[in-house]
This record gives C-alpha cells, structure tokens and sequence, in this order.
C-alpha cells in the first residue's frame, strides 16, 4: 500500500488553522476528492457524553469503545497512562484516502503552511524554523519572507497550492 498524501496546517492558538482546514477539506471534496483529517490537541478532550452507554463502558475500564450505527462509527482508544501515539501510528490508522489534512503538529516533518492572524501576532513566526512549511495563509500582510503567502481566506488559491505540492492528480468531477 502506498503512502497517504499528507499535507498540514500549522500555527499558533487562534491562528485561524481550524477555520482553513474546514473551509480546506469543503473545497478539496467539492472538487471530488476524499479527504481524511488529523487534529492534534494539546488538552485533554472528551467526544462522549456523560451517562451514555460508550461513556460508561470507559469508564468501566475498556481499552477501547466502538460505536457504531448506520451512519458512522467511532472507536475510542483510552490511553490509560500510556504515551501518546506516534503521528506515524495514527497516520496508520486511517482508511485510504486522496489527502490527509493535519491540523497542528507542528513539529512534524511534513509539508504545511503557517496559519497566521494579526491578533495572534505576537507569537514568533514558525516558518524561518522550520523548513517544512512552504507557505504563509495570513491575514495581514507579511513580508519578512520568501515564501509564498496567501490571504488566509483565499481558499481556492491554497487548496490549488497544496494538490501541486502533494500532486493529487485529477479530481472525479
């Protein structure tokens, strides 16, 4: 099996990453593509509710609940005081796709763009550190760079910027 096309977006807390990777996978799937996604947290989150059925297996102690229904399913893994997973394990787990889009993991080595908002700007920039990110989506006008920069809205324009990096090929429109 050959390796998922991967393509993330980086930047700071209320860069707008979220809002460019869900307007993101809306144009990459009206062009006919089939898109998965990662986002990585930095907190602890919960996706079940209080008192359900799969909440109250958890907290039985499974290792892992799955859902399932006939419109979607959800496994839950516990980690249990575990590490958290490799980016390469989770990667791993997901069902063939055209793209994977990743939202934070910043530190991985894989192709991004900074994700970048003027009241977000007193962070220091991630890209003069980091050689993986191969543009700038910002609000605001950034010059200190050689990178091409896209307004952070311009969905269109980046989603064209990453099917040639990643070379997703023909959309089956």
């Amino acid at each position: 099996m050959t390796a998922p096309k991967i393509f993330g977006i980086a930047g700071w807390k209320n860069s707008g990453k979220t809002g460019l990777a869900v307007r993101l996978v809306t144009e990459f799937t009206r062009r006919g593509y089939k898109i998965s996604t990662i986002k990585h947290a930095h907190h602890d989150f919960d996706i079940d509710k209080v008192g359900a059925d799969s909440y109250r297996h958890r907290q039985a102690g499974a290792h892992e609940v799955t859902i399932v229904s006939g419109t979607r399913y959800a496994i839950m893994h516990e980690l249990r005081g575990a590490p958290e997973p490799e980016f390469e394990e989770i990667l791993a787990r997901l069902a063939p796709c055209d793209l994977v889009l990743i939202e934070g993991y910043k530190r991985e080595p894989i192709p991004k763009i900074e994700a970048r908002r003027l009241e977000a700007a007193n962070r220091e920039p991630l890209a003069p550190s980091d050689p993986h990110i191969c543009a700038i989506a910002a609000d605001h006008a950034v010059m200190d760079t050689a990178l091409p920069v896209f307004d952070l809205d311009d969905t269109g324009a980046i989603a064209d910027f990453i099917a040639d990096i990643v070379a997703l090929g023909q959309a089956r429109l």
